[in-house]
């Protein structure tokens, strides 16, 4: 007699961090000891950040239900709203589905609240990519670390922070370095083709490419007018010189909304090698990456041109202190708030010869792949007991 499947809910709370796991996501459905419920959240169901949940269902992966979270108000005020109702509604869909386990990612307030939920119910919660380090002024290293205390296994995507997550007093049982779960996909070279690029953003494929994203730092969430308006004056004019500029949304932390607004005033300006979009999708987002290891550059804050670039020998402005901290390859180039100081980063990065032949030689220390087959077999193996929910600390 066969055991049966265990269940194994996955929470998703915005676009980034469900190609994240989207690795996860198919190696656990196709596991035959494992049978996923995907539970879709935060931004996925907002039309003002792109109601991403569409990009889940095109990529042929069922959503079992919509964990529904308040945002009264693009405040801090706001998150904490957003998080409490985050905590009651994950109650009640978690309540009927009876998982065997729970997996969250990362270090978000969605994520935060779902994890909040889960282990407060008594159920086995999995979190990847604990152990990091963002400095910059986003809560990320916070919560982060507040999920790792609370979860059960915990999936790194380095030594550094595996390392780290012993430090905080975790059993070295639990944690597994299994690297970055999205070099799956890079390395299955599963993204946009340059014709595709073409045909969708009616670029000339001579020209170079600057792919830009910039999200708010919650603890300057006072600045975040005055941060993003000479990034994207520099993005104008960058455009202006033949440059073709891609900018997509931030995320739905506070100050996002502000972003956002900046952004759409930019359509009145009709500038011909600019183009706006809430999101393309994990699919061309990475076909945009791996052109701009050739003939681009990516800009802004996210960490995605932290953790994804080095994999394409892309190389990255980062903006900021957002990801102050972050561990990184050489093919960074770390500017502040100022215009003249942001363009003269970009053109360094498009034009420097030897900047970009140490962009494409560059190492990446998130691994070479296998991540999700890594995850979903170590989800399998472990024996849901006491000893797995009841937690000790080793000092």
């Amino acid at each position: 007699m066969t055991s049966p499947q265990k269940k194994v809910a996955i929470f998703t709370g915005n676009r980034a961090e469900y190609g994240l796991q989207y690795p996860i996501i198919r190696a656990i459905a196709d596991h035959p000891d494992l049978e996923y419920y995907l539970l879709a959240s935060g931004a996925h169901l907002q039309d003002n950040f792109g109601n991403t949940k569409e990009e889940i269902t095109k990529d042929g992966i069922e959503v079992y239900g919509e964990v529904k979270i308040e945002f009264p108000e693009d405040t801090l005020t706001g998150t904490a709203h957003a998080i409490g109702s985050g905590i009651l509604n994950m109650k009640t869909i978690l309540d009927r589905l009876r998982p065997d386990m729970l997996v969250v990612y990362a270090d978000r307030f969605e994520g935060f609240a779902a994890v909040i939920s889960g282990t407060q119910m008594g159920i086995p919660t999995a979190h990847v990519e604990g152990g990091d380090i963002t400095e910059g002024g986003a809560l990320d290293d916070s919560v982060r670390h507040a999920m790792t205390k609370l979860s059960h296994i915990h999936f790194t995507t380095n030594e550094d922070a595996s390392n780290r997550i012993l430090k905080l007093g975790e059993e070295p049982w639990r944690v597994h370095n299994v690297g970055f779960p999205v070099i799956d996909l890079i390395m299955d070279e599963n993204f946009a083709s340059e014709t595709e690029l073409k045909k969708r953003f009616h670029w000339d494929m001579q020209k170079p490419v600057v792919i830009f994203t910039q999200h708010s730092v919650t603890t300057e969430f006072d600045l975040t007018n005055t941060q993003i308006k000479p990034a994207l004056d520099a993005m104008c004019q960058l455009s202006e010189e033949g440059i073709q500029v891609l900018i997509t949304y931030p995320n739905n932390d506070a100050g996002g909304q502000m972003i956002i607004e900046h952004i759409e005033e930019l359509k009145s300006r009709n500038l011909g090698n600019l183009q706006i979009y809430p999101s393309v999708g994990r699919y061309y987002y990475h076909g945009i990456l791996n052109y701009c290891g050739n003939n681009g550059v990516c800009v802004g804050n996210s960490s995605s041109g932290i953790k994804e670039t080095p994999a394409f020998g892309c190389p990255t402005v980062n903006i900021g202190s957002r990801q102050k901290g972050r561990l990184r390859s050489d093919n960074v180039i770390d500017t502040g708030y100022d215009i003249k100081e942001i363009k003269a980063a970009v053109e360094k990065a498009l034009y420097d010869l030897d900047f970009r032949r140490r962009c494409d030689s560059c190492d990446n220390p998130y691994g070479t792949g296998g991540t999700g087959k890594k995850v979903a077999r170590i989800l399998s193996e472990t024996e849901i007991n006491l000893k797995l929910l009841q937690k000790k600390m080793t000092f």
